[in-house]
């Protein structure tokens, strides 16, 4: 196994200090949403061109390069991630750290702790380095390691001419945590067959499967009168969408699920008593009970929305499908990625992604199979983000043991 700890590592610190973090209110408004993420998409264009490869930056805002092969029949393959980082705690100004983890919890600034009793998987990594942030961000491993895996591939590939290998495509794509980052996807110049999103956490996780997900906007129109006089007249529009929220079951929320379990989540209510609106999200694994799901939330704001006598709008928007269907049709996607492992002495395992990827919409979309595969970061979203270097390296040979099995089985 090739030692790509120092490269990748560097590589990946080098990409954190991009001010890359998404705006969802500005999606579908603003491609991308932020500037920094086109600052970092043009210095990876520019990477990919210093690598002699073939590339393409247009109005999709996705940085496209080929590797063209150089030995023919072989299936051409994709990988992909994407460059934005997600606004739930401040994905901006990041400060990376190294450790060499010797046990116990890892004190960052800020009070932020990364508890040893809740991350069991540190004690696999005693003695060896991995990264935080300084404890005041996210660190941006979602997806920037996976970035960086996909482009130390890329240039192993390029520096050894003499390793076989088909068309390679490589994607980066912006806005992927606004769910906007496929809207524009060029999907007219894509070749490859299968691609695989380097977009997944610990070590040895290859997701196939992930939620259907839909967002559900409630628009509540509510009638204004002086407040001194509003008895019988007064429909507050607030307090309509209080009711929706109070009868949306705890027990099947975000934080009282897991596994195969899909949820509903009040994700924001805004506007006054007079105008209020909504969001809801709806995740399931099922299509049948996503579905259901989505019905059950129309019927019940209008239900609500008669008992109060305000006026209730409800628009949804799918945001993607269950990738299980496009994989399941192509089983040799996850045989190459197992055939990988066992090539290079890891254990993989299945697992469900209680979320989705870029990779979904390419499967709904294009019927292009999409498995999402690690890159060795843990608590994504969070001040608690930190990402093992010996799993950065092995996620690269992955890479490049997945090409290598391409051409050892090429029709």
């Amino acid at each position: 196994m090739i030692d790509f700890r120092k490269s990748v590592s560097e590589r990946f610190i080098r990409y954190t200090q991009f001010d890359t973090m998404s705006d969802p209110s500005l999606a579908g408004v603003k491609r991308p949403t932020t500037d920094g993420q086109v600052v970092m998409q043009k210095a990876l264009a520019k990477e990919l061109e210093e690598l002699g490869l073939e590339v393409s930056y247009g109005k999709e805002s996705v940085v496209r390069g080929l590797v063209k092969a150089n030995v023919p029949g072989v299936l051409p393959i994709g990988f992909m991630a994407h460059v934005d980082t997600a606004d739930d705690v401040m994905g901006n100004g990041v400060k990376a750290q190294r450790h060499i983890y010797t046990g116990g919890d890892i004190v960052l600034n800020g009070g932020t702790v990364i508890r040893e009793n809740e991350n069991p998987s540190l004690s696999s990594y005693i003695g060896t380095e991995i990264i935080t942030s300084d404890g005041t961000t996210l660190l941006g491993a979602d997806d920037k390691a996976g970035a960086a895996e996909i482009m130390e591939a890329v240039r192993y590939l390029v520096e050894h001419p003499e390793i076989k290998h088909g068309d390679i495509e490589v994607f980066f794509t912006p806005d992927e945590e606004t769910g906007a980052g496929m809207d524009q996807f060029p999907y007219h110049e894509q070749i490859s067959k299968v691609c695989y999103t380097m977009d997944g956490g610990a070590e040895g996780e290859i997701e196939s499967e992930c939620f259907n997900a839909a967002s559900v906007i409630i628009s509540i129109h509510g009638v204004s009168t002086h407040l001194g006089s509003a008895r019988g007249k007064l429909v507050n529009a607030l307090t309509v969408a209080s009711a929706i929220s109070m009868t949306i079951p705890h027990s099947e929320s975000p934080e009282a699920t897991d596994e195969r379990y899909g949820y509903y989540h009040v994700g924001e209510i805004k506007g006054t008593h007079v105008e209020a609106q909504m969001e809801i999200f709806i995740r399931d694994f099922d299509s049948d009970s996503f579905d259901f799901r989505i019905s059950a939330v129309k019927e019940l704001a209008q239900a609500v929305g008669n008992i109060y006598h305000a006026r209730v709008e409800v628009s949804v928007k799918i945001s993607y499908r269950n990738m299980a269907l496009a994989n399941a049709k192509h089983p040799e996607a996850i045989e190459a990625v197992m055939n990988a492992g066992k090539e290079l002495g890891l254990e993989f395992f299945p697992a469900l992604i209680r979320g989705g990827t870029d990779g979904a919409r390419m499967a709904e979309k294009a019927g292009v199979p999409c498995p999402n595969l690690f890159t060795g970061g843990h608590n994504y979203h969070s001040l608690e983000e930190w990402v093992s270097v010996e799993v950065m390296s092995r996620s690269v040979n992955m890479i490049l043991a997945i090409i290598d099995y391409q051409v050892k089985n090429r029709k």
